[in-house]
C-alpha cells in the first residue's frame, strides 16, 4: 500500500474514533478526572504549540516540505507530545462519558495512532538522518517508558 494511501486511512480512523467516542451515547458528566485530564491535554498541546509552529508539522504523517526536526520542549520527553496531547483529551472525554464503550475506543485510537507515529518515523528517518538518535533518547509517547 502507498504511503499517502497508508497516511489518509490512519487520519481518519483517528478522526473516525473521535467522533464515535464524542457521539456515542454516554452519561455525560464532569468529574475531577475528567477535568485533570482535560487541563493536561490544552496545556501540553499550548507547550507543543510553542516549540512546533502550525505551519511546521502536518496532520498526515509526511513531513512537510521545509519542515524542520524539532527536538527541544515537550520534544525533548516524547517524539509525539501533539498525540499524547489528543490522547489525554480524550482520556478526559472517556471519563465523562461514565460508559463502557468510550474507554475500549480510547484504546483502539491510542491503537491507531502508535501505528500512524511508526509510519511517521519511518518518514522522518528517511528525511534526516540524525532522527534515529533521537528515537534511541526519547520514547514514542511516555517518557522513558514507551
Amino acid at each position: 500500500m502507498r504511503v499517502g494511501t497508508q497516511s489518509r486511512l490512519w487520519v481518519a480512523a483517528q478522526f473516525g474514533l473521535i467522533a464515535l467516542m464524542l457521539a456515542w451515547p454516554a452519561n455525560w458528566a464532569w468529574d475531577a478526572t475528567a477535568i485533570v485530564l482535560g487541563v493536561l491535554a490544552v496545556a501540553l498541546g499550548l507547550w507543543v504549540f510553542a516549540y512546533n509552529r502550525p505551519g511546521n508539522f502536518n496532520i498526515r504523517p509526511e513531513p512537510k516540505a521545509g519542515a524542520t526536526l524539532v527536538t527541544r520542549g515537550p520534544y525533548r520527553w516524547v517524539r509525539h507530545p501533539m498525540y499524547v496531547a489528543l490522547l489525554l483529551g480524550m482520556a478526559a472525554v472517556a471519563a465523562q462519558a461514565h460508559s463502557p464503550v468510550q474507554p475500549v475506543l480510547w484504546v483502539i485510537l491510542a491503537a491507531a495512532l502508535n501505528f500512524k507515529a511508526a509510519l511517521e518515523e519511518r518518514l522522518l528517518a528517511t528525511r534526516w538522518p540524525d532522527y534515529a538518535a533521537y528515537c534511541a533518547r526519547t520514547k514514542r509517547f511516555i517518557p522513558g517508558v514507551w
